[in-house]
């Protein structure tokens, strides 16, 4: 976003219609791009968009919570599966969640530990060190059959089309990978700063693929290349961005890196969005 722009937008709303529109002028200045983790909860209370726990049937008496958020749009849209990070399902993904939504989408975050904490609870019954724990316990197979599920589970509803593409974040965005070599019916997968699959798995890859990647993130950056080469060989797509700088992590902190992470975030957001338009929508 250009912040200058931004200002200069701002001013002239005070100056055409006074102080009294200052709620406009702060709608103004919200960002087209998901809230930081320390501003999550903020712009959730702020949203205008219809956002809803739901229970979804996973199959094998397996019931996964989920939230979904809905588009204000006068026809029906395709589908986005959110993926969080090994933190589990915590705000700042039910936020990138809306901000998926303002951008036309219909946007579900599926909690990934749902029945496995305390009494049948999720993420919300675990400590952060416990969640990521539990997390990396996950079954791969289980992890990939809750996301179809809940795939299949938001394309049923009214309001929806028959697309569908997945965005994950860190072991999320691993996962987003790792899906579209599992799912056929996956139409777009998105991936941020999340390690690519091996090499042989690649060949059973059927949807185009983005991943977003700080540059300084040699750990899941060293997997780039190999994949590259071998998506290229394959005739598959997958198309790396790399944002000089940037750290791992950069979209849920923005303000880290000196100001590299947010430039990241800024350049990254629109074209996630652009390409999950051309994907999804035609």
């Amino acid at each position: 976003m250009n912040h200058t722009l931004g200002l200069a937008a701002t001013l002239l709303l005070f100056g055409a219609a006074g102080l009294g529109t200052l709620g406009r002028a702060e709608a103004q200045e919200t960002p087209s791009y998901p809230a930081d983790g320390e501003r999550a909860l903020s712009r959730l209370a702020q949203s205008p968009r219809h956002g809803e726990w739901v229970e979804l049937d996973a199959g094998g008496a397996d019931t996964v919570t989920a939230w979904v958020v809905y588009p204000e749009r006068s026809d029906r849209a395709p589908v986005v599966i959110v993926i969080h990070e090994i933190l589990g399902l915590t705000d700042w993904i039910r936020a990138v969640a809306d901000q998926l939504a303002a951008d036309g989408f219909i946007a579900i975050a599926p909690d990934l530990l749902s029945g496995k904490g305390y009494a049948g609870g999720g993420t919300d019954s675990f400590s952060p060190e416990d969640a990521r724990k539990a997390i990396r316990d996950l079954d791969r197979e289980e992890v990939n059959r809750r996301l179809e599920a809940t795939g299949s589970f938001a394309m049923g509803l009214p309001a929806a089309t028959r697309k569908v593409g997945s965005i994950g974040f860190c072991w999320g965005g691993s996962t987003s990978f790792f899906l579209a070599t599992a799912w056929p019916d996956l139409d777009a997968a998105v991936v941020y700063y999340g390690s690519s699959p091996s090499t042989e798995a690649l060949a059973a890859v059927g949807a185009p693929v983005l991943g977003l990647y700080g540059g300084d993130d040699a750990r899941v950056n060293a997997t780039i290349d190999p994949a590259q080469d071998e998506m290229k060989r394959l005739g598959k797509a997958y198309e790396p961005l790399i944002f000089d700088g940037a750290g791992h992590g950069f979209l849920r902190q923005q303000g880290g890196r000196d100001g590299m992470n947010l430039r990241a975030t800024e350049q990254a957001w629109p074209r996630t969005v652009e390409f999950l338009r051309a994907t999804l929508e035609n």
